[in-house]
């Protein structure tokens, strides 16, 4: 057996000098919890073409494993929602549907919780369980509630943890609903994206509690991580307190824009320059103004058969359209449905510009039973509301 001891403190040392690990508490969970035993029966690691090479605990030397397990990356655990890496040999293709992902996110995130003994803790998205592991280290077992909507990887997440000596509420279901029976909660986190957070997760936490969840869009970037804190009058107030991303929860994720593109964008109701070329949303924080500004909205990328490259923004929802061409250094936007998408955008695009091109750490946000609010000080024109009805 290789000691693995090394490989935890090792880690450990890591992320202290990234500046994520900064309590001695979570230094000694990440020293004493085995991150290998989370990731069985085992991980895909990506190869060119966009295909994925299975590798398992089984098969696998103890000590290339053990670099695998404390590797500074994320690992695919599963595709396509239901593929592990013990059920195939060869090179596969497939969307990564669940994962570890990197230490240093984890541990940055749930420093960011400001736990104090006693507390009791919610996590949406149990995934591999390592997470939960080390919350359970910290607070202990019967402090720790963990939801997870996929049976499967909640069952191997539950078999982790017991063999890693933790009994904790391992609870399968939808993680939007929270876990009411369990609450009210000191703290929420969540290990998957959602275009907003959901009111229940509010209503099952103390006031002067935390609530921290990766929001925005389904691009599966242009998100951040917000902090809330829940007022005594039942709303939430906090900030964007960096980028963050993470699979989109699953009863949230869009269905990819996919068919005949030219049918969808046949019917236009104007033609113009874009003030911005449509690119600028490959940027991060441009991509998360967009996404404020444009909520349901997708960015696909496409091309002519002459290899020319096309841009959209659909909103099938709203049944609207963006669709760009490039003529030089120039772009054309055509746009057609009940929303003008591109000129909502343009306009948050013209307005952050204006206003110093902020970082996305400056948008605050204010949550209610009826909508989600968010916006940038100093600057009039950079709010955005989200009703929920």
């Amino acid at each position: 057996m290789t000691d693995i001891a090394p490989e935890r403190r090792a880690l450990a040392d890591r992320l202290e000098k990234a500046g994520v690990l900064t309590t001695p508490a979570w230094r000694a969970a990440v020293e004493a919890v085995p991150r290998e035993l989370f990731l069985h029966p085992g991980v895909f690691l990506p190869e060119e073409g966009g295909r994925w090479r299975p590798v398992t605990a089984l098969g696998s030397e103890p000590a290339e494993w053990a670099k695998i397990a404390y590797s500074d990356r994320s690992l695919t655990t599963q595709l396509d929602g239901h593929l592990t890496a013990d059920q195939v040999s060869a090179l596969v293709t497939g969307s990564p549907t669940s994962s570890s992902t990197t230490a240093v996110t984890v541990v940055d995130m749930i420093e960011r919780l400001e736990v104090e003994d006693g507390h009791h803790v919610l996590e949406i998205g149990t995934g591999t369980g390592y997470s939960s592991a080390l919350m359970c280290h910290r607070l202990g077992e019967d402090n720790v509630t963990t939801v997870e909507v996929d049976p499967e990887v909640a069952a191997r997440a539950d078999a982790a943890l017991e063999t890693a000596g933790f009994e904790t509420w391992t609870v399968t279901g939808d993680g939007l609903l929270g876990h009411p029976r369990r609450a009210p909660y000191d703290r929420v986190i969540a290990t998957c994206a959602v275009r907003r957070i959901p009111y229940t997760w509010i209503k099952q936490t103390e006031p002067g509690g935390i609530v921290l969840a990766t929001v925005g869009g389904s691009w599966g970037y242009g998100t951040g991580l917000a902090k809330v804190t829940i007022g005594k009058d039942g709303t939430a107030e906090g900030r964007i307190v960096g980028r963050s991303s993470f699979m989109q929860a699953r009863s949230q994720a869009a269905l990819p824009v996919a068919g005949d593109l030219s049918a969808r964008t046949a019917y236009a109701d104007s033609e113009r320059r874009a003030e911005f070329p449509p690119t600028l949303l490959e940027e991060w924080m441009p991509a998360f103004l967009a996404q404020l500004a444009a909520p349901g909205a997708q960015f696909v990328r496409a091309a002519t058969l002459e290899g020319g490259r096309l841009l959209y923004v659909f909103d099938p929802e709203r049944e609207s359209f963006a669709e760009f061409t490039a003529a030089g250094d120039a772009w054309t936007v055509r746009q057609g449905g009940p929303v003008a998408l591109w000129d909502d955008i343009e306009q948050s695009l013209t307005s952050w510009q204006d206003a110093g091109r902020p970082d996305i750490s400056a948008v605050r946000l204010h949550i209610t039973d009826r909508s989600h609010t968010y916006w940038i000080e100093d600057a009039p024109l950079l709010i955005w509301q989200h009703r929920l009805a």
